[in-house]
């Protein structure tokens, strides 16, 4: 266990700032965009050395969406009133597109993978990939259903996490899981306080 501490102490940090992001995002809190840099920062690392391509790829793209996330939290769209971003429920029209929107990433990201990688692990990398890129949208945007994307997500990912052997994300992403149930419930209590 010590030599695995030793190995892969990158992943440990990481498995540290997630848990950190996780209730920062259940407390719709601004500060998880900043966190959200950090964290994908050391799992490009983590991912690359696991071959787990489509989620390092990712990684560059949680960087750049938490900058756009904090700076509209922080400077969006707000309400007449001239309070910030509001929690907002997915209409069936938009949960119609954004399932298009995820099927149509996920086939070029499978083809790269399955082309250009030794990747052993193409189908699951790819769904989980083109899942995040959505729900993450989904997040910067503040849908109380980006909780039941990251749900599915967080689940396969653990599960894909095990089977690759990074052991202490998997049981970040397992605790993902749970919470994002909480987190769901939670979004769905504060949406409907906005309006008390």
């Amino acid at each position: 266990m010590a030599d695995y501490i030793t190995e892969n102490w990158l992943e440990i940090v990481g498995t540290i700032i997630g848990f950190i992001y996780l209730w920062q995002e259940v407390k719709a809190s601004i500060w998880l965009w900043l966190t959200g840099i950090v964290m994908p920062a050391i799992y490009t690392v983590v991912f690359y050395k696991s071959g787990l391509y489509a989620d390092f790829g990712i990684q560059i793209y949680y960087i750049v969406a938490a900058i756009y996330g904090f700076l509209f939290w922080k400077f969006g769209k707000k309400n007449q009133d001239g309070d910030q971003l509001r929690i907002v429920h997915t209409t069936a029209k938009q949960a119609a597109v954004l399932c298009a929107i995820t099927a149509v990433l996920f086939l070029p990201i499978y083809w790269i993978l399955t082309t250009y990688t030794d990747s052993n692990v193409p189908f699951f990398d790819s769904t989980t990939t083109a899942m995040s890129i959505v729900a993450l949208w989904m997040l910067a945007k503040k849908h109380v259903e980006q909780w039941v994307a990251w749900i599915i997500i967080d689940a396969l990912s653990s599960g894909l996490y095990f089977y690759k052997g990074i052991y202490f994300t998997a049981v970040l992403y397992a605790v993902y899981t749970v919470v994002a149930v909480y987190g769901y419930k939670k979004w769905n209590m504060m949406e409907r306080q906005q309006y008390i």
